[in-house]
């Protein structure tokens, strides 16, 4: 029978590794058996927490629905997607929402009323589509509720590292919102002219049922509502552009404080000179200081 000779320890499978030993007497020698696999997880570490969270803030800085000036990006944006504004205006009057499809006209209405309606600030929250699509129906309750103080908190609470930054701030809602009047309203007499010719045509067609009827008054109410709600919002923004500028002035006076003075003077100039007379329920007025500016010149 042929004896078989003792297998030889394979240099590669088997290390000798020195390590001190816990009492400090001397060195102590094991045998490690590792495999390959072994190796690459032992020698292999883990991302640091830092590469972890920098990956993960460049991650979601690419996740914002706004685009350039404060608008939705392009695929975000659907035809209604400000539809909601004339059923959530009718449902807060107590008036009948319609089931007739928009026109152009009073889909434009629509979307040029938003921006008035939201609050200034609210414009470049990276969950913006949300608030566009009407789907919080808590947004929907928050723009009813006016606070002339929560404008002048807002800057106070963002992240302006200066004084000049919160002036230029309440500049720039000043002047975005002079920007915005001019086309609001030009669409809103677009569509008052239009819904005349729809009263005064449907006097003529005794073809109607009932329901084209009711459809077509509810139409007329949601874009009147429209507008008046933009009209009372507007008046609403002056009086918090008006109380955060007062109140700056106070506490942190600089020269800019004339140039928002100028431009909230202008808006309310723009605000008065396009009168629109629909047929809507009256909504709650807001008092705006019509005397003489209390800021200094």
């Amino acid at each position: 029978m042929p004896i078989r000779m003792p297998r030889r320890p394979n240099p590669t499978r088997i290390r000798r590794r020195k390590t001190v030993a816990v009492d400090g007497q001397g060195d102590a020698e094991r045998l490690c058996v590792m495999s390959s696999r072994d190796r690459c997880r032992r020698e292999t570490k883990p991302p640091s927490a830092v590469f972890v969270a920098v990956f993960a803030l460049v991650a979601l800085s690419g996740c914002s629905s706004i685009g350039d000036f404060g608008r939705l990006s392009d695929p975000l944006v659907t035809d209604d997607i400000h539809a909601w504004v004339g059923e959530e205006a009718a449902a807060r009057a107590g008036a009948p929402i319609s089931a007739y499809n928009l026109t152009d006209d009073e889909r434009t209405l629509r979307d040029l009323a938003f921006p008035l309606i939201e609050p200034s600030y609210d414009r470049q929250r990276w969950d913006a589509v949300v608030y566009e699509n009407g789907t919080k129906k808590s947004f929907q309750r928050e723009l009813w509720a006016f606070d002339q103080t929560a404008y002048y908190r807002h800057l106070q609470g963002e992240l302006l590292r200066s004084s000049a930054a919160r002036y230029n701030q309440l500049i720039d809602d000043i002047r975005n919102d002079i920007v915005r009047i001019e086309p609001f309203f030009m669409s809103a007499r677009n569509v008052v002219d239009l819904d005349r010719r729809r009263q005064a045509s449907m006097e003529h067609i005794a073809s109607l049922s009932p329901a084209e009827r009711v459809n077509a008054v509810a139409r007329i109410g949601e874009n009147s509502l429209v507008i008046a709600w933009v009209r009372n919002s507007l008046d609403q923004r002056c009086a918090s552009y008006r109380f955060a500028l007062e109140h700056l002035a106070v506490a942190e006076p600089l020269p800019a404080a004339a140039d928002a003075d100028r431009l909230l003077t202008q808006l309310q100039q723009q605000i008065e000179a396009n009168p629109v007379v629909v047929a809507a329920p009256r909504l709650v007025p807001v008092a705006v200081a019509a005397g003489p500016a209390a800021v200094a010149k």
